[in-house]
């Protein structure tokens, strides 16, 4: 413990922290500034010393191992929260800053996602059987950010308002050509092809979401108007009208936004625009957290908006809009990590008790990234010429008065 002590004393700063050791010793962190108070037990004294090198992956593993537990009714959630309020004690640590300095240098290597490679990261996350998303996402099983009008809205208005949303700023008549770009389970495709009468070539690398997708077409018995094809991005031909990508480009790796970008613009018919909606950081670029680079997102990437406009800028694309939603995600997430918890037996059963505790790691970890961290989402809308877009942003909330009427 005596390394780990250390790191602690300078770490917590608000709320308290005490830890039980593997011999039972009880040490106290913190208490001076209110604020959150976990007790945690570690069962052996390997972990202790691990924590010290590398908490934010250790105390995930332990966690999942069972080597990490918590007392007097304290959660997973409440030990990140804890975490999440002393964040800057912990990044102003010596280690911690080195530790930092090499993921930056390694991002090359963390961020890798060739063709066949890429198809291989994605599958490691959404290739988990359908059933296990269903119970816990929208009944339409939209795996991004929704869009509250409050927070209090129920999760399934807060998505459909995100599909209606997009479509509204896509500005679609009937014929249209569209095609998504990591199309998830089917929602935005179908809702497109359903209530604006456009025909979507919906592309994903994912076999499982694939086959839902397509089952979910043919259940509304629109499979006339959407083509899902399972196909990484850069392998497609055509042109088309309007392109949507959500969700996705935080797959892309930064090695490769350019290729991203070129072949948005590669793909857009004369006149046509694109719309992107991805997770971004407010602040300078950065390197994705060990914990999600190795169990969730492998090969993920969170940019900066630096990052971001950088690459339109070398890629010759306007940005004619671009939306920050800043809590959005926090509301979403918060939603999915409740619905979960309430689900958590089915959970265990279906995938195991380990897997549970990834997965209530990982829920903690980003709904807390949007609260105090650093994370958002951001809309944008892209185009070859300055007037594609419509030069006034009133069309949006226009349209999205329309979409809502034709869907009741």
């Amino acid at each position: 413990m005596f390394v780990l002590q250390r790191l602690l004393r300078r770490f917590v700063e608000k709320g308290r922290l005490t830890v039980v050791a593997h011999d039972g010793k009880v040490y106290v962190f913190g208490g001076v500034i209110d604020g959150p108070s976990v007790t945690i037990r570690l069962h052996d004294a390997k972990v202790a010393r691990e924590l010290f090198f590398n908490p934010e992956l250790v105390t995930a593993e332990a966690y999942m191992d069972g080597r990490l537990t918590f007392e007097d009714g304290a959660t997973v959630y409440d030990l990140l929260l804890l975490f999440s309020v002393n964040r800057r004690g912990l990044a102003a640590h010596p280690l911690q800053q080195i530790l930092r300095r090499i993921w930056r240098a390694l991002r090359g290597v963390h961020q890798a996602n060739p063709l066949g490679r890429a198809a291989r990261n994605v599958r490691q996350h959404y290739d988990h059987p359908a059933a296990f998303y269903k119970l816990w996402l929208d009944e339409m099983m939209n795996y991004s950010c929704a869009y509250f009008t409050n927070p209090e809205e129920s999760l399934e208005h807060a998505q459909r308002n995100k599909l209606r949303h997009v479509a509204a700023k896509l500005r679609l008549t009937p014929g249209m050509k569209v095609v998504e770009i990591g199309s998830g389970w089917g929602a935005l495709s179908i809702y497109l092809a359903q209530t604006c009468g456009v025909h979507v070539t919906a592309v994903n690398v994912s076999p499982e979401q694939i086959a839902a997708s397509r089952a979910r077409a043919q259940a509304v018995g629109i499979t006339d108007a959407i083509d899902f094809i399972e196909q990484d991005y850069r392998e497609l031909d055509g042109h088309f009208d309007r392109i949507v990508s959500i969700g996705m480009m935080e797959h892309v790796g930064i090695a490769y936004f350019d290729d991203y970008f070129r072949t948005i613009k590669r793909l857009l018919a004369p006149g046509g625009f694109a719309m992107i909606h991805a997770i971004g950081r407010m602040s300078p670029p950065g390197s994705t957290a060990p914990f999600i680079r190795k169990y969730i997102f492998p090969g993920g990437y969170v940019p900066a908006l630096s990052e971001v406009f950088a690459s339109t800028e070398r890629t010759g694309l306007w940005v004619a809009d671009c939306e920050v939603m800043r809590l959005h995600y926090y509301w979403t997430i918060h939603n999915w990590r409740t619905r979960f918890l309430a689900r958590r037996a089915d959970v265990v059963t279906m995938m195991g008790e380990r897997f549970a505790r990834m997965w209530e790691f990982y829920l903690s970890a980003v709904e807390l990234g949007f609260l105090h961290g650093s994370n958002m989402v951001f809309q944008l809308l892209l185009a070859e010429r300055r007037d594609d877009v419509p030069v006034m942003r009133d069309y949006m909330l226009d349209d999205e008065r329309a979409l809502r009427a034709r869907e009741s």
